[in-house]
């Protein structure tokens, strides 16, 4: 009996506007069980670049730094489809223009302190609505990511059906760094912001990472100019991609890819997100 391949594991930190000096990053490698290793991180500055990359054949499975679900009581509240892919459908011929407008009438309605609607990951995992167009932009970036997902034919465990030998998962590497370093930031895309203190948080992340210091039970391993390079990204985009990449590798030996049974068909999941909701921080998708 032929033994089944180990599928390449992929990190990715996503941008819903990428270029050459802020690329999509894809953090590859594999895991064999108790520890993943780095094998190189590639950048893609165009969506034609990176879709091309989703086309790569199987096995590979890859944790997606951009949501692929937005609330169910928004949908429901705004009369758009039920179905996850009639919706995503819908969503993707809306502009952007349109998606903020809609979503700010959205929010102009609701109570102070109640402005935004929330998928059920978002308590456990402490991220941010996926309907928030600004600060940061997840609305667009789902907006820009999940056709490219959809075009490509990879199967989106619990949403949708594709190619089973690439998996798509939504990943989100603030989950995992705030269980590392807690609420210490660790990155800025602004120069003025590049400070030695968060040097220093990224490098502690690091050597936590390396350690092994998560409840997901895997080392990181790599090599030590790679780790060099992830200290010196003061954009902390290799970083999360690389924590992305954590993610994957603790999904692709979980069953179900750890998954909770009652997931949402239409909301989605963040991976290795608990069931018991976890204090949100500032937001820090990228």
């Amino acid at each position: 009996m032929k033994a089944a391949l180990s599928p390449l594991l992929a990190g990715i930190d996503f941008t819903s506007r990428p270029t050459r000096r802020k690329p999509i990053t894809v953090a590859l490698g594999a895991s064999d069980g108790a520890s993943v290793r780095l094998a190189r991180l590639d950048r893609h500055a165009s969506f034609e670049s990176f879709a091309q990359w989703l086309r790569t054949p199987g096995p590979w499975l890859g944790g997606f730094d951009f949501p692929f679900g937005l609330p169910r009581e928004l949908v429901e509240t705004l009369g758009w489809p039920r179905e996850w892919r009639a919706l995503m459908r819908h969503y993707a011929s809306l502009s952007r223009e349109e998606i903020r407008a809609t979503f700010a009438a959205f929010c102009a309605a609701r109570p102070v302190g109640a402005k935004f609607a929330h998928r059920a990951c978002d308590g456990p995992a402490g991220s941010s609505p996926s309907m928030k167009w600004v600060n940061p932009p997840v609305a667009y970036m789902l907006h820009a990511g999940v056709p490219l997902l959809l075009e490509a034919g990879v199967d989106l465990p619990g949403l949708h059906v594709g190619d089973a030998s690439r998996i798509a998962l939504e990943a989100y590497p603030g989950l995992l760094a705030r269980e590392l370093i807690g609420l210490r930031s660790y990155k800025s895309d602004e120069r003025a912001k590049q400070t030695p203190e968060r040097l220093i948080a990224r490098k502690d992340l690091i050597d936590a990472l390396e350690q092994g210091r998560t409840r997901l039970g895997l080392r990181l391993r790599m090599t030590h100019a790679q780790r060099d390079a992830l200290a010196a990204d003061p954009s902390g985009d290799e970083l999360d991609a690389v924590l992305c990449l954590v993610q994957a590798a603790w999904a692709a030996r979980e069953p179900g890819h750890g998954l909770p049974r009652d997931v949402d068909p239409l909301e989605g999941w963040i991976v290795s997100a608990a069931s018991s909701p976890a204090p949100r921080p500032a937001p820090r998708r990228g």
